[in-house]
């Protein structure tokens, strides 16, 4: 299948969690026999306006960063390969509009990649971007809410989750630091103050923590832990790689998400595979619940209190470092799902 991925600018400009998630569903496309080929302004120091990377196809459309000339390229650039699906971000929202001016010369179903980290203001170009394509997909839920909010419509908008590598957690040696573990960017949404608070009305019991991640909370953070006289159990390990995070997952006991904001809770996913019980503090704009709602080994909590108690039912629980059940979340797996909404979208097209 020949797939387009349309996207102003890529994981080469600035990384962020949507544009990732992009990048390696052209990865694992190309990965599987596919032909891709990213449109995208140009990253690359030298002239030419295609190079090979890593068995991907970039085309640059344009040169700087001229959105105009971006969006007034795109329609006959991308009509003229004539790509079998039409896959894009809702940024900038007209973008969309831009595809689908390709997509139907091209008879080529347009999917919008809309993760929920874009910044799209108010416009009439986002109702757009929500209502004209064919599929929006949305990372969960809560995502997808947004989306039918925006104008977007329940048949035209499916939930794929992220992915994980599940083949990496099993040639990771567990850890043996912590019982408990927590990792996020220590930002303003991070709420770890929450976990803190239970695990000081628990300090008469036997456990130990573990803080994964950096940001301009950590210095506040580390404070407080050493005001509820918790510090000395309390090891903040500073921004992890993946296989550092996973050996950690491996070796723990429980994974706890308190944060406020999460459009998916990638690394609650990862720590449930490594056989982590998950405890989640419901908060409206963080859609982590929703990985637990079906698995048996975790707690939705909803205050303090009930976060203090699932700590402590949680530790009566077995203990394991890898649970199976989480593989249907791998990368191959979720693949497949992206692979059958660009043939439904074909076959109800008669593409087929």
């Amino acid at each position: 299948m020949r797939v387009a991925f349309v996207s102003e600018r890529t994981v080469f400009h600035e990384s962020t969690e949507g544009r990732e998630r992009l990048h390696r569903i052209a990865t694992n496309l190309d990965a599987r026999g596919h032909d891709v080929t990213v449109y995208c302004a140009q990253w690359w120091p030298d002239y030419p306006e295609t190079i090979e990377h890593e068995g991907i196809t970039y085309r640059g459309i344009t040169v700087s960063d001229s959105k105009a000339a971006f969006l007034a390229r795109i329609p006959w650039v991308v009509a003229l390969d004539r790509p079998d699906v039409i896959h894009t971000t809702p940024e900038p929202p007209a973008v969309v509009t831009a595809a689908k001016l390709a997509a139907v010369p091209a008879r080529a179903p347009l999917v919008v990649e809309w993760f929920g980290d874009e910044n799209l203001p108010d416009s009439r170009a986002r109702t757009y971007a929500a209502k004209l394509p064919d599929a929006v997909v949305t990372p969960s839920e809560l995502v997808r809410t947004t989306v039918r909010e925006h104008g977007a419509a329940a048949d035209n908008t499916r939930v794929i989750p992220e992915s994980i590598d599940t083949e990496l957690i099993d040639e990771v040696e567990p850890a043996e630091d912590a019982d408990i573990v927590y990792a996020r960017d220590l930002d303003a949404d991070a709420n770890v103050q929450t976990l803190l608070l239970a695990l000081a009305e628990l300090r008469r019991r036997d456990w130990s923590a573990t803080i994964i991640g950096d940001g301009p909370r950590r210095e506040e953070i580390e404070q407080q832990a050493a005001d509820l006289r918790i510090d000395d159990r309390v090891t903040f390990a500073g921004d992890l790689d993946r296989e550092e995070r996973l050996s950690v997952y491996r070796g723990a006991h429980t994974f706890v998400h308190t944060a406020f904001r999460e459009n998916f809770a990638t690394e609650l996913l990862w720590a449930l595979a490594c056989g982590c019980i998950g405890i989640v503090e419901y908060q409206a704009e963080s859609s982590a619940h929703e990985l637990i709602e079906t698995y048996r080994r975790s707690f939705r909590v909803t205050d303090d209190e009930e976060l203090t108690e699932a700590i402590r039912d949680a530790a009566g629980m077995e203990r394991l470092d890898r649970d199976p059940d989480m593989d249907r979340y791998d990368h191959e797996e979720v693949l497949d799902q992206y692979l059958d909404c660009y043939r439904d979208l074909r076959e109800e097209q008669g593409l087929f």
